[in-house]
């Protein structure tokens, strides 16, 4: 594939560039589907009274919502090497709204349960959106670039506690009953996305020099058959399950550690629910630049040290993740608690966009396969973290209800809270400890003489011929 017109810089405001476009479009679009991803989590305590959802229900629904994304992920990458990151986001948009628009109309647990399963779907944007950015900008932007798109698409998993509730409010003045506002919610999340679906298509290119069906027709890229020796090449490839961990003990952990903080910041510390809420929302909108700095200092690594200063950085930044959360795990203290959340939540998501300053650089011929691969880890992170949680916290909690039944409703509840805070401390400490290993065993990732010197060439290529681009 052609790299004359990759963009070296993210110069944000450049508009009439198209990686800059594309950036600003394929970031959009994330954030969107993120945002109906977890749109539904706000409005949690009205489902379970409105549908009648058991504590076994609501619980299933959440990992449905997870484990749905780990096969699309798989599948997204796979395919975007395939037809092209805009027809694939275009699909995903279009067909991913009509879950979303469908729960507002749910009646049933079960309908319940199988629409969260299909919107987790949507969770397969990151994908598209970290392989077309990592075709649109060249190897010395390309990790900052990554990094910005995903960071700010994040961000709609945690503005959604912000945006969803003044939406409810809106449709609320309209006369529709507090208790039914989410269903509205939904449909309106859901149009969005489709309407998103329609931009992408009309306003995207899939590289800097043409769309794929474009490309194949000049021979400039490799045919079906040549598509599959590329991902089982890929999926033979050490270094990509390698990378499959290492976002697992990052992103998966962010997922899970989240999830379950706002109740582990009311048991330790003694929070209002509230507070624990905005704590937990203010270190999510800590994408906005954590980790760009992640794929920031992965470029900067690699232009100092090549492509091995890259994983170095990786794996820095991934044990610090770990040592903060370990040591996060056993304060009683609020202050230096927070202190250590905010250190782990920096570094967690400098970790992320450190991971996808090394991915493109596996195989270049299937970056969409291994995106897929990589990001797919994640998800498996979140639902192997989360069980450990649950199952820990779950016997802790049964024992302590036994123990103080006898006392009365208030000692239940206490002894209760402090056996969750208990259990879940300890499941963060063997969670950051396996972070911690997953640094040392991502040092293995090796990358060849010859792989070297082709980012060396690239780079050098793309600088001369950048005066194109204007």
């Amino acid at each position: 594939m052609s790299t004359y017109s990759k963009s070296t810089t993210l110069n944000l405001l450049n508009f009439k560039s198209l990686p800059i476009r594309t950036f600003w479009i394929t970031s959009l679009a994330f954030f969107l589907c993120f945002f109906s991803w977890f749109g539904i989590v706000p409005f949690m305590p009205y489902v379970v009274k409105d549908l009648g959802l058991t504590p076994d229900q609501k619980w299933n629904s959440i990992i449905v919502a997870v484990s749905g994304t780990v096969f699309a992920r798989l599948l997204i990458g796979k395919l975007c090497d395939k037809y092209g990151p805009r027809i694939c986001y275009t699909w995903l948009l279009m067909l991913g709204s009509i879950p979303v628009i469908v729960l507002g109309f749910v009646q049933t647990p079960m309908q319940f349960i199988i629409c969260r399963l299909f919107i987790g779907f949507i969770g397969a944007s990151f994908v598209i959106t970290q392989f077309h950015t990592s075709i649109m900008f060249a190897p010395n932007i390309v990790g900052t670039a990554n990094a910005t798109s995903a960071g700010w698409g994040n961000l709609g998993g945690g503005a959604n506690r912000l945006g969803m509730p003044l939406i409810a409010a809106a449709v609320i003045s309209f006369g529709v009953a507090e208790s039914e506002a989410w269903r509205y919610c939904m449909v309106i999340a859901g149009v969005i996305c489709f309407l998103m679906g329609i931009v992408y298509y009309f306003f995207t290119m899939d590289t800097p020099a043409g769309n794929f069906k474009e490309l194949k027709e000049r021979g400039e890229l490799p045919k079906a058959k040549k598509d599959e020796v590329s991902f089982l090449t890929a999926i033979k490839d050490y270094r990509v399950w390698v990378l499959f961990v290492v976002y697992a003990a990052c992103f998966g952990m962010e997922l899970t550690v989240y999830g379950t903080m706002d109740d582990y910041l009311q048991n330790t510390f003694q929070l209002e629910r509230v507070t624990a809420g905005n704590l937990v929302l203010s270190f999510a909108l800590m994408n906005i630049f954590a980790r760009t700095l992640g794929g920031f200092f992965g470029d900067k690594f690699g232009r100092l040290k090549g492509l091995r200063g890259r994983v170095l950085f990786l794996a820095v930044i991934l044990t610090v993740e770990g040592i903060m959360l370990t040591v996060f795990s056993g304060m009683s203290g609020l202050v230096m608690g927070i202190v250590f959340l905010v250190g782990f939540s920096l570094s967690v998501q400098m970790a992320e966009g450190a991971t996808f300053s090394v991915v493109p650089f596996i195989n270049k011929k299937a970056i969409g396969s291994i995106s897929g691969i990589v990001g797919a880890g994640g998800n498996v992170g979140a639902f192997l973290a989360a069980m450990l949680l649950k199952s820990k916290s779950a016997v802790a909690e049964k024992t302590a209800i036994a123990a103080n039944q006898h006392l009365g409703e208030e000692a239940v509840e206490a002894a209760q809270a402090v056996a969750s805070s208990e259990a879940v401390g300890s499941g963060y400490f063997i969670i950051g400890i396996f972070v911690v290993c997953t640094a040392i065993v991502s040092l293995a990732i090796k990358f060849s003489t010859e792989d070297e010197k082709a980012v060396e060439n690239e780079m050098q290529s793309t600088k001369e011929k950048e005066p194109a681009l204007s």
